[in-house]
């Protein structure tokens, strides 16, 4: 007993970390191995560098900032139909891709709704492509998880807190300045760093909205590297430099992030007795509301059409992304809660770094260097299912260490002294405390994981075979063969799973708790 000084056993969380960086720089090196020559910067790569970092700036602190006023908003009001907005946010981040961006055209684009009622007061249309164009989509992809991470900050925050400060007479600045601002200080740097990273891997954004050569990401010059060069050696010199920037990001994360905790308290419902001004909080609702939800109205009117036209392989496909996804959401939390309670002790922050490489790596060069390594021992279209779903949960990895981290450290600091004075084993505290004290946190990963994988088209397309579809690549079939109506319809029934999906496990995770 008296060797022991945490509740909790590292050694699990240690194992899957290394498990996740074996993989990510395992396919990494395997993909150098195999070029021929090694890879060199071009003109061409410098300024695909320079237009990565820029849009992913941009993208992330106009995220993190507009998230701010939202999140307290919803923090502050109580209104019939809050629950369903804030899932409904939610959302476009969950969307895939390709689909989201058709939403954004038919409301943003040239001939979208918003150019055709400026053209009823004489205005030109919108342009939507450029720099511009893709921190617009970036946002609206980002702004919901970012408002999520903050809002979940808001409700970390003891309500005795609140509680006090209004018999304290403090007003709204200075309850701010006191109780909410060091819960900013705290999270706004992973919030930061995560939605950068996000921008840094950004592909399929910046190949239909960036409008031409100056609009290159890193991703995309790797996948042009792959696809019309086959330049191994390039693909994986790009590969490393982003691994730099997003480890970089999450070191800087790591360290501004780092203080006290938000304290204990008693479990209480929050309530607010500052109440703030109503007409702005509202209005910051709405405002978030309308420009995250008008896309998704524009997707399921244009999918309603269509939605009774879909051929029998669709609903195949979509059967076959469900699995996928409870595989991937599996696999993600076998590896997500073990890591998360190894960082929570304080002694494991190359744990965090090695969940955070699923953010810096790109699928298409996991996906490339399994196919590498399995093709010698089996046929790679026998394991595309499996593949995915691993590669999937490590693409999600990340941001379910975001959300269970902070939960894990404050339930560690809280309860970890009486476990050890209890003589309380690994396996019960883990069981009885933390898995019990961090469902609502456990459900949100979860439910985003599964999320984010029903609606991924990247390993598979590298694996699949003509037999084997999931719904986003039976979509893109579709696409390619010009049924239109029976993809818009395909692309409503992805979106109905995708939130049904988020929503059951987010909601079954905080039952019984405030939200």
């Amino acid at each position: 007993m008296a060797e022991r000084t945490q509740p909790v056993n590292p050694w699990p969380g240690t194992g899957a970390a290394a498990l996740v960086a074996a993989l990510i720089l395992g396919t990494l090196v395997t993909i150098g191995l195999r070029a021929e020559t090694g890879g060199q910067f071009g003109p061409a790569d410098w300024s695909a560098l320079r237009f990565t970092l820029t849009q992913a700036v941009l993208s992330a602190v106009l995220s993190a900032v507009l998230a701010v006023p939202v999140a307290r908003a919803l923090a502050r009001r109580r209104f019939p139909g809050r629950r369903v907005l804030i899932a409904l946010m939610g959302a476009p981040f969950i969307l895939p891709v390709i689909v989201a961006i058709l939403g954004l055209l038919q409301v943003f684009g040239r001939a979208g709704w918003i150019s055709d009622a400026l053209g009823v007061f004489g205005l030109p249309p919108i342009r939507i492509y450029g720099l511009h164009g893709v921190v617009l989509a970036h946002v609206f992809f980002n702004l919901p998880l970012a408002t999520r991470l903050v809002l979940q900050g808001w409700q970390e925050i003891p309500a005795e807190r609140f509680r006090l400060a209004a018999q304290l007479g403090c007003d709204g600045m200075a309850m701010f300045r006191l109780i909410e601002w060091p819960m900013l200080r705290r999270i706004l740097p992973g919030v930061l760093a995560v939605v950068f990273a996000i921008c840094l891997t950004s592909f399929a954004v910046a190949l239909t909205l960036g409008g031409g050569p100056r609009a290159t990401t890193i991703e995309l010059a790797i996948y042009q590297a792959f696809t019309y060069d086959f330049d191994l050696g390039r693909a994986a010199l790009l590969s490393g430099l982003q691994l730099v920037l997003t480890v970089a990001a999450a070191m800087a994360a790591l360290r501004f992030s780092r203080g006290d905790g938000l304290g204990a308290g008693l479990d209480r419902a929050i309530r607010r007795w500052d109440g703030g001004i109503p007409v702005a909080d509202t209005l910051w609702i709405a405002a978030a509301a309308i420009f995250l939800l008008l896309p998704l109205a524009s997707v399921v009117i244009s999918g309603f059409a269509g939605f009774f036209d879909m051929p029998v392989l669709v609903f195949r496909a979509a059967l076959t992304s469900i699995l996928v996804a409870a595989a991937s959401t599996a696999v993600l939390l076998l590896l997500a809660l073990p890591m998360a309670t190894a960082i929570a002790t304080g002694r494991y922050g190359i744990i965090e770094l090695c969940g955070i490489l699923g953010l810096a790596a790109s699928p298409l060069v996991i996906g490339t260097g399994l196919f590498i390594l399995i093709r010698p021992v089996v046929n790679p279209a026998a394991l595309a299912l499996p593949v995915t779903a691993v590669v999937n949960a490590v693409m999600a990895l990340p941001f379910a260490l975001r959300i269970l981290v902070p939960a894990a450290q404050d339930n560690v600091a809280r309860y970890g002294r009486l476990a050890l004075s209890l003589d309380m084993n690994n396996r019960t505290f883990f069981s009885r405390i933390l898995l019990a004290r961090m469902r609502p946190q456990i459900g949100f990963a979860a439910g985003l994981s599964a999320a984010l994988s029903m609606g991924d088209l990247g390993v598979i397309a590298l694996f699949a075979d003509p037999q084997i579809a999931t719904l986003p690549l039976q979509i893109y079939r579709l696409m390619g063969a010009y049924q239109m109506q029976a993809a818009a319809g395909g692309a409503l029934l992805l979106l109905i799973l995708s939130m049904g999906a988020f929503w059951i496990l987010d909601r079954g995770g905080r039952r019984h708790a405030e939200t």
